[in-house]
């Protein structure tokens, strides 16, 4: 028999609720709930980064340069703006903006797995599912993702676009398996986040932040295609074969899908048609969206900023989605598990993976802080876990070493939405291993992110037959703020 969990609410709300059953309060109660539990929002968005593969914490941002050569690895410490504070050389952009991001290191989870790591990070509950069984499949007994709740609980900033959107591409494992963790799992199909796929891998093997940093995973394999070099949202995408006439037919046809979209959307109201339907009917219609998804014709200026690459086109269209009243964005930065550093580890992070995410995160701090957006916008960073202590090699694949999982201990990014800057949360053991101060599981940051747009603890969304479920299983790390 299932144990269906139901949500606590006070005497008080209780009683206020009875006579119209607000037992398991859903998005329609939000205001009611806000009102009795005080919960004022500090962050109007979010955009979560991912780093499938799981980026190691002692080559970033929980350096051990006390430690053993075969622990503290070959890069070097530099200091931050923050006095005391240090991360890796190879971030030094991040480093100059230190007062506007803080960490959390003592993040830890109890599985060494990619799969279930990634339903563990990207869900917020970090214990698996009654029923599953590590499938690259999802599935509807999957918890259901962060942003899949945050999608149906908060509140819409902007009704002609989705409230949560992943991309630039669904996490596929290279054999071909598609990764749980980032759908609506038991909520269904239709809480899916809306997906912007503006990438296309080709051989599984090609990493990195394409065209400029891109890597083949196994370099005693050769590749059995070309490196991808085409960065576009999909809808943007125009055939090369079509003509002047076709193209015109295309260009009416887009104008009768914005004709069609107002009386869709006017009649969606009365007959609740499917929000990825209306979703993507808006998505299709908007000038807005469409100059928020083609990030590859942002001026010249702007692209040297974030970067001419996968990784800062992604947060580019981050930006501009927020701008546009997106609550949620999940950014999947480097597909095929890219920061699955089990061998060339130094290389690759020196030459290919931190450079592009310095640059591209970088410009996305300053663009939030410029257009006043950085308060009102919460940023966090984490993968499906950290990296094994020890380095250690795979001869087989691999030329050089590299770090194995870890799930014991990784380090969180968090930035604006009213973190204070600056701030270290939690501390590993001399080796990285373990938390030896201030743990915070998965729940805690799901919590975190819940807070901060303002969902109540009182919360819950409901399934399709109409049950409650909690939507926080952990608490906000309030040191962070």
């Amino acid at each position: 028999m299932k144990n269906w969990n139901h949500p606590t609410v006070s005497r008080r709300t209780a009683l206020q609720a009875g006579a119209v059953g607000l037992l398991g309060l859903g998005s329609n109660h939000l205001a009611e709930l806000r009102a009795e539990s005080s919960a004022t929002p500090r962050a109007k968005a979010c955009i979560y980064i991912f780093l499938s593969g799981g980026l190691a914490q002692h080559d970033s941002f929980d350096m051990k340069p006390l430690a053993t050569d075969s622990v503290r690895g070959e890069f070097q410490p530099i200091a931050t703006k923050t006095p005391g504070l240090e991360i890796c050389e190879h971030l030094p952009l991040l480093a100059q903006r230190s007062n506007n991001w803080s960490l959390v290191r003592s993040l830890t989870h109890p599985t060494n797995g990619h799969t279930l790591g990634h339903l563990f990070m990207l869900t917020g509950r970090s214990v698996a599912p009654v029923g599953f069984a590590g499938e690259r499949q999802p599935s509807s007994i999957d918890w259901p993702s962060i942003s899949s709740i945050i999608g149906d609980v908060v509140p819409r900033r902007n009704n002609n676009l989705p409230p949560a959107i992943v991309l630039p591409e669904r996490l596929v494992h290279w054999s071909g398996g598609v990764i749980p963790g980032a759908y609506g799992g038991m909520m269904g199909t239709r809480r899916d986040p809306f997906f912007v796929e503006a990438t296309s891998y080709g051989d599984p093997f090609w990493r990195g932040a394409y065209p400029e940093y891109t890597f083949h995973q196994l370099p005693r394999q050769k590749p059995t295609s070309e490196p991808p070099t085409v960065f576009q949202a999909p809808s943007l995408k125009v055939n090369s074969d079509i003509g002047v006439q076709r193209f015109g037919s295309r260009l009416s046809l887009l104008e009768s899908i914005d004709h069609q979209r107002s009386l869709l959307e006017r009649s969606a109201q009365q007959a609740q048609y499917d929000r990825q339907r209306q979703s993507a009917i808006s998505l299709l219609a908007s000038q807005e969206i469409r100059q928020a998804l083609d990030v590859t014709d942002a001026d010249p200026q702007t692209q040297e900023r974030y970067g001419k690459n996968s990784f800062g086109w992604s947060l580019l269209m981050a930006y501009r989605l927020v701008q546009s009243g997106v609550n949620l964005v999940q950014v999947n930065l480097g597909n095929n598990e890219a920061w699955d550093t089990h061998g060339e580890a130094f290389w690759r992070l020196r030459e290919k993976l931190l450079p592009p995410t310095d640059r591209a995160l970088s410009a996305l701090l300053d663009d939030l802080q410029n257009s006043g957006l950085l308060d009102s916008t919460l940023i966090v960073m984490g993968g499906e876990f950290g990296r094994t202590p020890k380095i250690s090699g795979l001869p087989e694949h691999y030329k050089e070493p590299g770090r194995d999982h870890w799930g014991a201990a990784q380090t969180l990014f968090f930035a604006g939405g009213g973190v204070r800057g600056g701030t270290v949360v939690g501390a590993t053991d001399k080796i990285g291993a373990y938390p030896v101060e201030a743990p915070q599981k998965p729940e805690d940051m799901a919590a975190t992110i819940y807070s901060a747009l303002g969902i109540p603890s009182t919360a819950a969304w409901r399934d399709d037959v109409n049950r409650p479920h909690h939507i926080y299983h952990g608490r906000p790390i309030s040191e962070l703020f």
